[in-house]
């Protein structure tokens, strides 16, 4: 399903086929999302799911989860 959708990416990815972004495409009210190096994974959300998402990343509450320790007891 994902191979017939029109799919976005930013503006500030670049214009290039080597440059690597989310693309997002927007199907019946619902936002797909994939990483443009693996196109054929991709995930579902809603537009509220997604607000959400950027809002608490802007935040910075989600830098944690990056780090070596993150999960280790």
């Amino acid at each position: 399903m994902t191979e017939a959708m029109e799919w976005r990416k930013s503006s500030f990815s670049g214009h290039g086929e080597e440059e690597n972004c989310v693309e997002l495409a927007v199907v019946d009210a619902k936002v797909w999302l994939r990483e443009s190096d693996t196109p054929a994974v991709a995930i579902r959300t809603t537009p509220a799911q997604l607000g959400t998402f950027i809002r608490t990343a802007k935040t910075g509450a989600l830098d944690h989860l990056g780090s070596p320790c993150y999960g280790a007891s």
